[in-house]
């Protein structure tokens, strides 16, 4: 079978289509044979040596939400879940025909839903869900969502429309404010204009109540000014690198919190289940879509890289056989 490894850091030229055995499952694993890959854009991050929260080892191998069918079980797990169709966040070797998959976090995707939106279960949407939880957002208030076209973005603005927030959302270039506004962004700016913490001073003139970015560096610094009194920032990723933060920065009241998923869920198994439902339903229901920029196969997988890394993508980026 096909396995995607890099064993240099760079560009998406490194990415390098191997030919291994098929893996076999260990206790309390399946192996899943891949319809569809979603990517992140953190791993190009990786690839290039460059991982924001700690080294990135060599050979290097990206995570992805893989979505497929169970086609092995390992030691412990129920037989019946052989041939079921499944979403599962793979941390290595996701970029494959066939791939590993810890069961306890394996989400049975619902009848009726596309390949595209079971690619969200496992960990954009549990994600967005996540920082919604953590912000402690509730109907009324005003959200601020960076990076509101991405992956996670977009999906966090549908999450928190359906709270009854107000969501005003940024992106990175004024070309992808229509997208983030038929999403359900009720006021969309862009980061790369001057002025834009003014333009959303008008829109929010008492402030807003929460921030969720995840892009870090200079927007979270800018952001802080923007919270209401009482306001909470909640970073969940840092594409500019870790923010500098100062200590009278949030003497008005303001909050900073950061999360990560997995950790999440090995402290708190039950919230966590409990979230992931909450999307299950959510997606098997209509509510929650994920918008595809690009659909590429697997033997292509450095376009895929190049797609990732490019200023106009909006949404996920999709591997197929």
């Amino acid at each position: 079978m096909r396995r995607v490894r890099y064993h240099r850091h760079g560009g998406p030229e490194v990415l390098e289509i191997e030919e291994v055995p098929v893996p076999e499952p260990g206790p309390g694993q399946v192996r899943i044979r891949m319809d569809t890959i979603g990517t992140s854009w953190v791993d190009t991050l990786m690839r290039r040596g460059k991982n924001p929260f700690g080294p990135s080892t060599l050979p290097g191998s990206p995570h992805g939400d893989v979505v497929g069918t169970v086609v092995a079980v390992g030691p412990g797990v129920d037989a019946e879940l052989h041939g079921s169709r499944v979403a599962a966040l793979v941390a290595a070797d996701a970029y494959a025909d066939e791939s590993l998959a810890d069961v306890d976090w394996l989400v049975r995707v619902p009848d009726g839903v596309s390949a595209a939106d079971a690619s969200i279960l496992d960990m954009p949407a549990p994600v967005a869900a996540l920082a919604l939880y953590v912000g402690r957002l509730a109907a009324g208030e005003t959200v601020l969502v960076h990076a509101a076209a991405g992956g996670i973005g977009h999906l966090l603005t549908q999450l928190a429309r359906a709270r009854g927030a107000r969501v005003i959302g940024t992106t990175g270039s004024p070309e992808k404010q229509d997208f983030v506004l038929a999403h359900g962004a009720d006021v969309a700016v862009s980061t790369g204009d001057a002025g834009w913490t003014d333009r959303i001073r008008a829109a929010a003139p008492g402030g807003v109540d929460v921030v969720l970015d995840s892009v870090g560096g200079p927007i979270s610094s800018a952001s802080l000014e923007l919270l209401a009194p009482l306001g909470r920032h909640v970073l969940f990723g840092a594409a500019d690198g870790l923010p500098q933060i100062s200590f009278p920065a949030l003497l008005p009241l303001r909050t900073v919190s950061a999360f990560g998923l997995l950790p999440f869920r090995a402290a708190r198994p039950a919230e966590a289940r409990a979230q992931l439902d909450e999307v299950v339903e959510h997606v098997a229901a209509g509510r929650l879509r994920t918008a595809v920029h690009a659909v590429i196969p697997l033997a292509e997988v450095a376009k895929a890289h190049e797609v990732l890394e490019s200023r106009d993508r909006l949404g996920r980026v999709l591997l197929v056989p």
